[in-house]
């Protein structure tokens, strides 16, 4: 069993079950030389290895000790995380790693850099395969910081340095100026970071996704019939909206301070792993943007791969209009098209206040092969809304008026929708909770 002597040790026992954690292969010491390296061989090589329990969830872990050759990637450090990871690919655990790296050791050369490389490869290698948790806590930059990246969850210390390029290296730029290397950048800006905060908030985080992913059905503690209350008030937000309908109102948002018109993250529904993709207004307007639906594509990939049923909470009304969006945001549509259509987990919709034109069918409408459409019977769902309808189609001399009152009771509403077989059920918040699970459960 480890001590926790260093920051690397109290990491890992941060997060596992206590008195669960097995350290392996603590002997281990770098080979090289060169450099006088050989008077500077310490246990462990700067990466602490093991495995341990989540809330009786087994898991296999790394954590950098940057107390030992400034926890740099060697050769022999690498293969003790390519370790961890083969002995998790052979149970079907999840991995969890602790990054904090003075980067490539510099005395182990072309060696370092393929021990860098085989630590990429590998996870890249096993993407979706098995689940990967990993916490910058400490410095992690260059081209380490892949890693995190390529990770399905990703979570960063409050303080921790994540980077390509250090702030002060970039043109014009510098870590007073903008610090592109910090935790609130990379959840906010760059979008790499799923949670931040202080270590035991991190640590509080991935337990919760250890424990919604694989996906095994636990018995819920939540009544099935429970009415959802309150949902008039909460219909801008899909993460409020998504709150409301989980199992204890317990929705845990991924990568919150990013593209947050578009809303990610995992809940239980009667005891099942649920993926949630939904839209939230913006200043009142509800969009779709390049960075939205990049977000939304990703996610919904990873809940294919892990075989998370999803939920689309739809409330969109118009594309995101600017110069950038003309450039990025067709890209961004076809990929997140093409997520929803190859996805071959369960796909439900609920709409919730407006679903209109083009962005409605591309937020996992019919269409697209959603397996049930669901819709509040006050929502609208149409080409377009009565208003702006009523400007296109009305005449010189007709009563515009009452051309959008006509087209609003004629095309503009849920029932309609429904009578034309875009919709499968109307339903009343209230019951909404209830008829979604019954939905899920339909394909058990």
């Amino acid at each position: 069993m480890g001590s926790d002597s260093n920051q690397a040790q109290a990491r890992i026992n941060a997060l596992l079950d206590e008195n669960s954690f097995v350290e392996l292969q603590s002997l281990v010491t770098s080979r090289s030389t060169d450099f006088n390296l050989d008077a500077k061989k310490e246990p462990s090589d700067g990466v602490i290895i093991g495995h341990g329990l989540v809330d009786g969830t087994l898991v296999f872990v790394f954590s950098q000790n940057a107390d030992v050759l400034g926890g740099t990637i060697g050769e022999m450090h690498a293969k003790k995380i390519l370790s961890v990871y083969d002995m998790a690919l052979k149970v079907g655990a999840p991995v969890i790693g602790f990054i904090d790296c003075g980067g490539v050791r510099l005395q182990e050369s072309f060696d370092a850099l393929e021990a860098l490389g085989s630590v990429i490869e590998r996870a890249a290698d096993v993407k979706g395969v098995i689940p990967q948790l990993i916490c910058v806590a400490g410095n992690c930059g260059g081209g380490l910081s892949v890693l995190p990246a390529l990770a399905d969850f990703t979570f960063m210390v409050d303080g921790a340095s994540l980077f390509l390029n250090s702030p002060d290296a970039i043109t014009g730029n510098s870590s007073d100026k903008c610090d592109t290397s910090s935790a609130s950048f990379q959840f906010e800006e760059a979008g790499t970071v799923d949670v931040h905060g202080t270590l035991d908030e991190v640590v509080s985080s991935m337990r919760q996704v250890i424990s919604m992913i694989p996906n095994d059905i636990v018995e819920a503690t939540d009544d099935l019939n429970r009415a959802a209350e309150g949902l008039e008030g909460k219909l801008t937000d899909a993460a409020a909206v998504a709150t409301e309908l989980a199992d204890n109102r317990e929705f845990l948002e991924l990568k919150a301070g990013f593209a947050k018109e578009m809303v990610t993250g995992l809940m239980k529904l009667d005891g099942v792993t649920i993926g949630v993709v939904g839209n939230r207004e913006v200043d009142g307007e509800a969009y779709l943007s390049a960075v939205g639906c990049e977000k939304a594509a990703d996610f919904v990939d990873l809940c294919d791969m892990y075989e998370i049923p999803v939920l689309s909470i739809t409330n969109v009304a118009a594309f995101k209009a600017c110069t950038c969006q003309e450039k990025r945001l067709p890209r961004a549509l076809a990929q997140m098209t093409q997520r929803f259509v190859d996805a071959s987990i369960p796909k439900l919709n609920l709409i919730t206040k407006q679903a209109y034109g083009t962005p409605y069918v591309l937020m996992n409408s019919k269409s697209l092969g959603a397996d049930l459409v669901y819709a509040f019977d006050s929502s609208s769902v149409g080409a377009m809304e009565a208003s702006k309808a009523a400007k296109i189609l009305a005449d010189n001399g007709t009563d515009a008026a009452a051309i959008e009152k006509d087209y609003a009771a004629l095309q503009d509403n849920a029932l309609t929708a429904a009578a034309h077989g875009h919709i499968d059920r109307i339903v009343s918040m209230a019951d909404s909770r209830k008829y979604i699970i019954a939905g899920f459960e339909m394909f058990f």
